[in-house]
């Protein structure tokens, strides 16, 4: 990376610090390493062990994980300070291909904010925009389109996401648009497949695109919408590339519980690494009325320096000799 990206790079970081700070949250530091983790069964994690120092008298090892992201800690100050927060730090996500869109080190921008719903932080994250643009970027700039993902399906793929999903015709919608799916797959599976094939490259054009409401099948910690099909989550899209994730967070304990059972044996059965998991979170999340939003720095920097892969805008990509320049 040459010195002016790097100058970019940096005056990219104050302007975000810049943005929330002016607005009152609060910049947490929380550790990158973690006795156990948030379950999540579509991702690998960096493992590591603490061993005990040569003059104890117990030579015991401690596995710790590497964070694919920093909610596991800001949630904990969340429920401990009601505060708004954010964090700009490093993330890692192991089983991954480095170079274009994804390095197994990345950096990650995580913001939450109390007495919020997912539209509130898409509003926020659009003044965010406008607040890191120049007019060079007209393309980039607010406000997003926004379309839920039942138009997205019904647009580009051509049918009702939710009634195929009720009656089972995912795999006939599948085949109908050329894929071959392999057998067994579950609701979710099919969903994923289908999203990627028919939906993800239709994004590739235009201003950025929030697609919001996302389906209830889909297991993640967001709030569920009144009519029980979709949850109150929206993910953002610019020229194709997923830029940001954002949920109004669950509020009931019961339901994260569930949540962290359902993934727990998941994870337990098709994970490369396992990990240990605290059944007792979702305890913390009694009264926990917040949206959050994790946004991929890298990419973003990426697409605001006109660069096409993020090793681009990172100094030292994965991959590239170690101590090159």
């Amino acid at each position: 990376m040459d010195l002016a990206l790097l100058q970019e790079r940096a005056r990219i970081f104050r302007e975000i610090r810049t943005f929330f700070d002016e607005r009152g949250y609060l910049e947490a530091d929380t550790p990158l390493l973690s006795p156990d983790l948030i379950p999540e069964s579509c991702l690998e994690v960096f493992e590591t062990f603490r061993i005990s120092p040569p003059e104890s008298r117990n030579q015991n090892t401690e596995a710790l994980y590497l964070i694919p992201s920093p909610e596991i800690w800001m949630k904990k100050l969340i429920a401990r300070h009601r505060t708004n927060l954010y964090q700009i730090c490093k993330c890692f996500r192991n089983g991954e291909s480095s170079g274009f869109l994804h390095s197994p080190e990345f950096t990650m921008l995580e913001y939450y904010t109390m007495d919020a719903n997912y539209r509130d932080s898409l509003t926020l994250t659009e003044q965010l925009f406008s607040h890191l643009l120049s007019p060079l970027h007209p393309s980039l700039s607010p406000p997003f389109e926004r379309i839920t993902m039942g138009d997205a399906f019904i647009r580009w793929a051509g049918f009702d996401l939710y009634e195929a999903a009720e009656n089972g015709t995912l795999v006939t919608e599948a085949r109908r648009l050329g894929l071959d799916p392999p057998p067994l797959l579950d609701t979710a599976a099919l969903y994923d497949l289908i999203f990627i094939h028919a939906v993800e490259p239709n994004l590739k054009s235009g201003k950025p695109v929030a697609l919001i409401d996302y389906p209830a099948f889909v297991p993640c910690l967001a709030k569920k919408n009144p009519n029980g099909r979709t949850v109150e989550r929206w993910e953002l899209y610019s020229n194709g590339i997923e830029l940001a994730n954002c949920y109004s967070e669950e509020t009931s304990p019961e339901e994260v519980r569930r949540f962290f059972e359902s993934e727990a044996a998941e994870k337990e059965k098709s994970a490369l690494i396992k990990h240990r998991v605290d059944h007792d979170y979702w305890k913390i999340f009694t009264g926990f009325p917040c949206s959050g939003v994790a946004l991929g720095v890298d990419r973003l920097i990426m697409l605001l320096c006109g660069r096409s892969t993020i090793d681009g805008v990172l100094p030292f990509p994965m991959g590239s000799a170690a101590g090159s320049f």
